[in-house]
């Protein structure tokens, strides 16, 4: 069995930023295993084409949400990216951050140390922001942290709208309280994607130190008594095993690491036997309290023909690709958003609970030319994002195999609360579209369609539509009680030598889109796994 100081699993988010951090210490071994490849297609580094991307079988998992009891039973792709880099590789590219109150909020739950004011250093460590250094961020950092071009017509008239329904434009979603109108800064560097792989890896695969493994499905953690030594992984259909002499740290997200938990005798010890897995340790808290930001949708028809249906004409789509290939620039280098914002669903809220978008295009958009084929039209396509959901969801075993998907529950809308939070946000929607200032470009809502008004119609919609945001949390979390996962210096509760840093063990999901929290977890993780002593606050 070949030894190593630390094995890290997963390539995502988060693992990156841990195995390029841990592996700066010259005398520290380190083994990062990912179940994927290489992030090798030309769609993957043009931040327009990620939804393309994402639904990619080769760099996904493929995996599919349970029938959902208050969505009339309806399943829902969940992607997650099997590729180096994992979701950051896949995703929208958005960056942002959260609201100190939630990590305030983990503070004061007993999770010292995870404070807004504690990780606020590690989200400035890891950026180079295209702001500048200052007090909120940093200049320095492997990752670059570049703004949205605006939409010459369409942002300037929006701004409007916001301001009319009393919202001011806000410069920066990365402030301790954000709330207003403007577009968001993405992970983006001369115009294509940067993922943490490209951040953090790439840099530093020439040293001695660090030995990464690609298409390596790890398939349980190996113990000795109640001490995680090791792991095993397949590769090719062969079975290999490693050694870690100082910890193994699990970093595949809140889907992947609960499962590796399971499959490893961690988690409701009768729902192990049911598997025939005998439990090592009987932690119930292993897959619960899963969390993430339900959407609501709305589509409008535009006005005029200034919507991103123009630029997807072929022989302009053509040109745009070339002038991206040579330059960096042009339509391929960012998402057709046309604004974002963060409002409060009502007055009695401390913070916001919506996340508030407007894409000037279709969800069916594509390619077009005359006499081949028609466009999708010009159109607009909204999402309100549930931030604080009450709902709770949970990821389990389907089978023994290491090769069977996990079960996953999201449980959308089974709180009232999350519900009347998401007909709000269609009705926020309705006033933002039809106010004086978005009038002349908006011409009229296409579904659900004025009629659907009262609670009971928006509720029907919403079991029909509602999508996932794609930003899973929350199932091996943080905390001192009976349920937790994880403690606030992210080992495991129950045994030795095993560490998770990825967004499962926040122990609740922040107010925003989660890959720069997960970034940041990566970064303090390797400080804790180092011994080193934390950034100051």
């Amino acid at each position: 069995m070949e030894e190593t100081d630390f094995i890290v699993v997963g390539a995502g988010s988060a693992g990156c930023v841990v195995a390029a951090r841990l592996s700066e210490e010259a005398g520290t071994q380190v083994v990062l295993l990912e179940a994927g490849g290489e992030d090798s297609h030309p769609l993957i580094a043009a931040p327009l084409t990620w939804m393309q991307v994402m639904m990619m079988p080769r760099y996904g998992w493929g995996m599919m949400s349970e029938p959902d009891p208050h969505l009339d039973g309806r399943v829902q792709p969940l992607p997650r990216g099997r590729v180096m880099g994992g979701c950051s590789t896949i995703n929208g590219t958005m960056y942002i951050r959260g609201m100190a109150a939630d990590y305030d909020g983990w503070r004061d739950a007993g999770l010292e140390g995870w404070g807004y004011a504690d990780v606020l250093p590690y989200f400035r460590r890891a950026e180079t922001s295209w702001r500048g250094a200052s007090a909120a961020h940093g200049d320095a950092g492997p990752l670059s942290v570049t703004p949205l071009q605006a939409h010459p017509q369409l942002y300037p008239a929006f701004i409007a709208a916001a301001r009319e329904l009393g919202y001011d434009e806000l410069p920066d979603f990365c402030v301790a309280a954000p709330e207003g109108f403007a577009l968001p800064d993405c992970t983006i560097r001369a115009g294509h994607r940067h993922s943490t792989k490209r951040a953090y890896l790439d840099p530093v695969r020439a040293r001695r130190n660090l030995r990464i493994e690609r298409e390596a499905l790890v398939t349980r953690i190996l113990f000795e008594g109640r001490r995680a030594v090791g792991v095993a992984f397949e590769r090719g259909g062969t079975v290999h095993q490693v050694r870690a002499r100082r910890e193994v740290v699990l970093c595949g997200g809140a889907f992947n690491s609960p499962q590796l938990l399971l499959l490893s005798g961690m988690g409701p010890a009768a729902a192990l036997q049911e598997h025939g897995i005998t439990p090592i340790l009987d932690l119930p808290g292993v897959g619960s309290n899963l969390q993430d930001h339900a959407i609501a949708q709305t589509f409008w028809a535009a006005a005029q023909p200034v919507t991103f249906d123009r630029d997807l004409r072929l022989d302009r789509l053509a040109w745009n690709a070339l002038r991206w290939l040579v330059t960096g620039r042009g339509t391929l280098a960012q998402s057709p958003l046309t604004i974002q914002g963060f409002v409060r669903s009502g007055p009695e809220l401390d913070r916001p609970d919506l996340q508030f978008q407007i894409s000037h295009t279709s969800f069916e958009a594509r390619p077009w030319f005359p006499l081949w084929r028609k466009g999708a039209g010009h159109q607009f396509s909204t999402g309100a994002l549930l931030l604080n959901p009450h709902s709770r969801g949970r990821v389990c075993l389907a089978s023994a195999d290491p090769h069977a998907l996990p079960r996953i529950l999201l449980n959308f809308m089974a709180e009232e609360a999350d519900r009347k939070g998401l007909r709000e946000g269609i009705r926020f929607t309705r006033r933002f579209l039809t106010s004086a200032a978005a009038r002349p470009y908006v011409a009229h809502e296409l579904a659900p369609g004025p009629q659907a008004d009262d609670d009971e119609a928006l509720d029907a919609w919403l079991r029909a539509t509602v999508i996932s945001a794609a930003h899973p949390t929350s199932t091996c979390a943080m905390g001192t009680g009976r349920d937790a996962v994880t403690d606030a210096t992210l080992r495991v509760h129950g045994v030795d030598g095993l560490r998770i840093a990825d967004c499962s063990v926040m122990p609740w999901v922040t107010r925003g889109n989660t890959n720069a929290p997960a970034i940041m977890i990566g970064e303090k993780a390797a400080d804790l796994l180092l011994g080193r002593a934390p950034l100051p606050a």
